[in-house]
């Protein structure tokens, strides 16, 4: 962790700043060290650091089964402050705050689909990518979206705590019969379900949903080549919200929370839900924000409709036609595996090769296997003009030739990732060559990728050269 003091000093400045870091004299040390590590007491713990490792710091219980991909000749990992030089982060549900991330942290996974725990934002300013793992819980999720559709339709629950009521006075034999008439329901087949989002949950509940005999309409105005050829061939694709569920029995969200305008906060709102028909099911698997709770009770307490969530609702939890869950979308063990295997693998690529997937904040990025006799580095930037062409003209000047290069960018940050010939130069050279692409107006860190894990990392805090 960053010192106390260091960090005050940073919220000052308004940025993280270090002043003790080595700068152009550390430029000859071996290439098989972090050459900042000489200054332990202003940014780490040296007890916990162990060379030729990538140190991967770990937020909640995460798998075993993830964690065993990180292989231990090449890996260590470390939970919560434990890990002081953390290369990486994965976590769950844990909500990261900025002084948990240290200097030396390259890379933050989370094991789930959402990331409204992490600072993205903050952590696309310090050059951070953020990772998810799309579809490791859609088959966990959409059968919970299944389960809630028969919930919302045989009133199983409250059957349930009926038959618990005549355990107690010890009538449920002699009432059993009699009394069920008082919890009768409808079929799924023939009824029509409008699915909110198209993506992996998405796709998967409206296969299903058809596979059960329902009618499909689904609307989602990013829907993705991928995600479309997994969709039914019957589904109607809709314009808008209000036309996917005007003539939906059961109504699936899987769309993600974004907060701010345009977001999604409370998009089901009175405009939408006045738009049900009557005895329409709302299945909110997806984020509890996205329904304007207000509007659900004035809509349930005057129809007959259903509201089934498994996101905690302060209004709506003792309503009579809701059934709240705990949020078990995710909760099965085969999803957790998955997720975190799934993290696991995306911050092994990034870390081992430069290679960016499944990252929410930066652009998908690979390049091939690099060279024979060659380095590999990988610098994030400021996404504006004159970047490349800078970091193109650094190797240029010190007779550094490129073998192959790739440039993508997202929103305000740009990732390149640059194979260098290493024939005729030797340690010196591109420790030089970092150190001036790294201190570049517009440059938030840079990595040589060489093999020996845990080295080569170089970011420029406050003016100041960290390595």
């Amino acid at each position: 962790m960053i010192p106390t003091a260091l960090r005050t000093a940073a919220r000052t400045s308004g940025r993280q700043s270090v002043a003790a870091f080595h700068t152009t004299a550390s430029l000859a040390a071996d290439v098989s060290v972090e050459h900042g590590r000489g200054e332990w007491k202003t940014y780490g713990d040296i007890t916990t650091y162990k060379p030729g490792h990538f140190q991967i710091k770990t937020y909640n219980k995460i798998s075993p089964h993830g964690l065993a991909r990180f292989p231990k000749e090449n890996y260590e990992v470390k939970e919560g402050e434990n890990a002081a030089n953390a290369h990486a982060i994965l976590l769950r549900s844990h909500k990261l705050q900025e002084d948990e991330v240290n200097l030396t942290v390259r890379a933050i996974a989370r094991c789930g689909a959402g990331t409204n725990n992490v600072p993205v934002a903050r952590m696309t300013e310090l050059g951070i990518p953020v990772f998810n793992t799309p579809g490791a819980n859609a088959n966990a999720v959409k059968e919970l979206v299944l389960a809630g559709m028969l919930l919302g339709s045989r009133r199983i629950v409250d059957g349930i705590n009926h038959m618990y009521s005549l355990g107690e006075q010890g009538l449920a034999r002699e009432r059993v019969e009699k009394d069920k008439a008082m919890f009768g329901g409808r079929e799924l087949k023939g009824k029509t379900l409008a699915v909110i989002g198209l993506g992996h949950i998405g796709a998967a509940t409206a296969r299903d949903a058809e596979a059960l005999g329902m009618t499909v309409t689904g609307y989602d105005p990013g829907l993705s080549i991928e995600n479309a050829l997994k969709l039914p061939r019957s589904i109607a694709l809709k314009d808008s919200i209000n036309s996917c569920v005007g003539d939906a029995d059961y109504i699936s969200l899987n769309i993600p929370y974004i907060k701010g305008e345009g977001g999604t906060h409370g998009i089901i709102g009175n405009d939408v839900i006045s738009g049900f028909k009557n005895g329409a099911v709302l299945l909110n698997f997806a984020r509890g924000e996205l329904v304007d709770s207000e509007a659900m009770k004035t809509h349930l307490d005057n129809n007959d409709g259903k509201y089934i969530s498994d996101f905690p609702d302060d209004l709506l939890w003792n309503n009579a036609n809701s059934v709240i869950l705990p949020h078990l979308g995710a909760s099965t063990a085969e999803a957790e595996d998955a997720a975190a295997s799934m993290a696991a693998d995306t911050i092994r690529e990034f870390l081992e090769s430069g290679t960016i997937r499944n990252s929410v904040n930066f652009p998908a990025t690979s390049l091939p296997n690099r060279p024979e006799n060659s380095i590999r580095l990988a610098v994030v930037t400021l996404n504006k003009p004159g970047m490349l062409a800078h970091i193109s003209e650094a190797f240029a000047n010190n007779d550094l030739n490129i073998l192959q290069q790739i440039n993508q960018s997202r929103g305000d940050v740009a990732y390149n990732v640059v194979d260098v010939d290493t024939s005729g130069h030797n340690v010196v050279d591109f420790k030089t060559v970092q150190e001036k692409i790294t201190m570049l107006d517009g440059v938030l860190s840079s990595r040589v990728i060489y093999g020996v894990p845990g080295t080569g990392y170089a970011k420029n805090v406050g003016g100041d050269y960290f390595v």
